[in-house]
């Protein structure tokens, strides 16, 4: 289905809508920016509207259900306006005058947005594609939504409840559910844009590039990678308990889901014991969060399966390197230290990582790295979240934590409101 200018069409009426599509961009440009009052105001009433329980007949799992209750706390207004202030300050679009030190004349800087944005969002998180557009309306802009496969209708659901609660929105929002394989439809939608918002890994990025057109902002809130940094204990039942619910309540599918488990230690000895000792926390937490998508679950145990049996047939294998399997879930004990991705599920890796290495092994990913679930004494919590800082980690929180959002956080270091504005700078004569 797509949806523009507040109605939904199928998606055999993309080619005619794409085809006037500049035009009715140009003429909601000519008109009057976006306030982000407008948009604070409408989101505000629409988080009351999820509260009402609008949604639940689309809420198939409780994992959706978490995911659009923890939305309509963030689209309140005192969250909203929390974030703005955080990310562009007070005041931002209120042009100001410059004066240089040389006495050159004065000038005007005014903040505007960049105009139209394409977001291409993931769909490893629910309501993902829907944030990304508040972001772009919030400063301003157009969005042209090109959804995720995975979505099931909720997106468009969102904005047609949006829009009816402002009609001045139906026009800053057009969504499409255009395939990636339709090279030609991205290409329409791409030519008409100011930024490009993605939302992917490597091959998505590459791909995006070259359909780019020139001069187009690529802004890439690309995929991560996290993981859990162990060295000793405040309380350890809860940490350790906390760790095991965030593996299973996150599926390990977000980009700040604990992948790999490191342990301050250069022994195989400490990974084994803490492998069985750990192992009946997970089984707890698969127990209380069990996790439902069969086919998924099936092509990681295929996946787990054929990788074993390559490590079997590896003359050159490590005989350390252990499965400890437990009852829906596991830990693969490795002998090496790199950061990858797990199986997943709640299959997850443990590895060694002294802290004297910690700069040597985590800089090899320093494109990747997000989340640091930091599990330490109190003593050491600042010199080693000043570590993993180093290290290139954004984010340092708790292991229950390490999925949390908040109102004002950075994306992967850097606050995407500002990234979908631009600083105009007027003279007059």
């Amino acid at each position: 289905m797509i949806l523009a200018n507040g109605n939904v069409y199928h998606s055999s009426e993309q080619s005619r809508i794409l085809t006037s599509l500049e035009e009715k961009l140009n003429q909601t440009l000519a008109m009057q920016t976006l306030r982000p009052e407008i948009v604070i105001n409408a989101l505000d009433r629409m988080s009351r509207k999820i509260d009402e329980g609008m949604f639940n007949t689309l809420l198939i799992d409780d994992f959706l259900r978490a995911s659009v209750s923890f939305a309509s706390r963030m689209l309140r207004r005192d969250m909203l306006e929390h974030k703005v202030r955080t990310e562009l300050g007070e005041q931002f679009f209120i042009p100001r005058q410059s004066v240089s030190p040389d006495g050159f004349d004065c000038i005007t800087i005014r903040p505007e947005p960049l105009g139209t944005i394409m977001h291409i969002a993931a769909g490893n998180m629910d309501l993902l594609p829907a944030y990304s557009v508040i972001e772009g309306l919030l400063t301003g802009n157009i969005n042209l939504l090109k959804l995720p496969q995975a979505d099931q209708g909720l997106t468009i659901t969102f904005f047609r409840e949006l829009i009816f609660i402002e009609p001045l929105l139906r026009d800053y929002i057009y969504v499409f559910d255009t395939p990636s394989s339709d090279i030609e439809g991205m290409c329409q939608m791409a030519s008409c844009c100011d930024g490009i918002a993605l939302w992917g890994g490597e091959v998505a990025v590459k791909a995006i590039r070259q359909l780019a057109p020139p001069g187009c902002k690529l802004i890439e809130w690309g995929h991560r990678l996290s993981f859990a940094y162990i060295s000793g204990y405040t309380d350890k039942e809860k940490e350790l308990t906390a760790l095991a619910e965030h593996i299973f309540t996150t599926k390990q599918l977000l980009c700040s889901s604990c992948q790999v488990i490191y342990l301050d230690t250069d022994r195989m000895e400490d990974i084994s014991i803490f492998c069985t000792e750990f192992l009946p926390y997970l089984e707890k937490a698969a127990q209380k969060y069990p996790v439902t998508e069969i086919g998924a679950v099936a092509e990681m145990t295929l996946r787990r399966y054929a990788d074993r049996l390559e490590y079997l047939l590896d003359d050159n294998a490590d005989s350390n390197m252990l499965i400890y399997h437990g009852k829906e879930c596991s830990l693969t004990a490795c002998t090496d230290s790199e950061l990858e991705l797990s199986y997943m599920y709640g299959n997850c890796l443990v590895k060694r990582l002294p802290e004297c290495e910690m700069l040597h092994v985590l800089r090899k990913s320093k494109g990747y790295l997000q989340t640091a679930g930091l599990i330490c004494t109190p003593k050491r919590r600042e010199h080693l979240t000043n570590l993993l800082i180093r290290s290139g980690i954004n984010r340092v929180l708790p292991p229950g934590k390490m999925s949390e959002a908040f109102p004002g956080e950075a994306h992967d270091g850097e606050y995407p409101l500002r990234r979908y504005t631009r600083i105009v700078n007027i003279l007059d004569s």
